[in-house]
């Protein structure tokens, strides 16, 4: 009997063929998506929150936890740029677990250092390099510019417009930043994607989907306000929601369903 057909034999299927059907297909350099798609995203979180809450709550507490200790920690408080790129690549792979039927267990925040971890903590460097380039030149133009301005005998109200001026680019740049972070954990997890790129794609996707990112923006702020009505009880259920839509986010953008 030829193998080809015995009817006893196992049913073979590539794993990759599997994820592939069940997620649908991985677009390298994202799409274009509605303008509503950014609620839809924090509505995704939700859904996921409600499968495992306790969970969650655990996860995002000590998440928060680990991240406060670290932060009063002189020299290492540096590292914290490095981590959270990390533990965001652990919760990717929690909700991915969620996807699979499997769910979301406590230990997931830590997969991310048994998942790329070279990947991610490049990821936080970068990030932090940046950041470290942006406050130093933030701060170089601003005391250059006082300087001159005072010695010409210039009013302090210009050097106060100067001030007001660098603050509103450096929001700006730091919004860029953010937008080059956003999805870059669950491309090196999921795709190793290197870090530059996965950062270059993150900024690129980010700034091409302007619209839906600026509802999601939105519809955070307002939760924000919302959460911290009840001495910031409701950020319990909040964080949560965000670390998964983050996810929800990034299956949107980069897979065609």
């Amino acid at each position: 009997m030829r193998s080809e057909s015995n009817p006893f034999k196992a049913p073979v299927a590539r794993v990759y063929d599997h994820v592939e059907n069940f997620m649908g297909s991985f677009i390298p350099e994202g799409r274009r998506v509605p303008a509503g798609n950014g609620y839809q995203w924090l509505l995704r979180g939700w859904e996921m929150f409600r499968t495992a809450p306790g969970t969650w709550i655990g996860i995002s507490v000590a998440f928060v936890a680990l991240m406060m200790v670290v932060s009063i920690i002189p020299v290492v408080n540096l590292a914290v740029n490095l981590l959270i790129p990390v533990f965001i690549g652990g919760i990717a792979i929690g909700c991915r677990a969620i996807e699979d039927g499997g769910g979301i267990r406590f230990e997931h925040l830590f997969a991310g250092f048994s998942h790329q971890l070279g990947g991610l903590l490049l990821v936080g460097l970068l990030y932090l390099l940046a950041i470290l380039v942006v406050v130093a030149g933030f701060g170089i133009v601003v005391a250059v510019g006082a300087v001159g301005a005072l010695g010409s005998g210039g009013a302090e109200g210009t050097v106060s417009l100067m001030i007001i001026v660098g603050a509103v680019v450096m929001i700006v740049v730091f919004v860029a930043l953010a937008m080059a972070v956003w999805l870059a954990p669950p491309l090196v997890v999921f795709h190793q994607v290197s870090a530059f790129q996965a950062i270059k794609t993150s900024f690129v996707v980010s700034l091409r989907n302007s619209a839906p990112f600026l509802v999601y923006g939105l519809l955070v702020l307002l939760a924000s306000i919302v959460a911290s009505l009840p001495l910031l009880l409701g950020w319990l259920v909040l964080l949560p929601v965000l670390y998964a839509s983050l996810y929800a986010c990034y299956r949107d953008l980069f897979f065609d369903e």
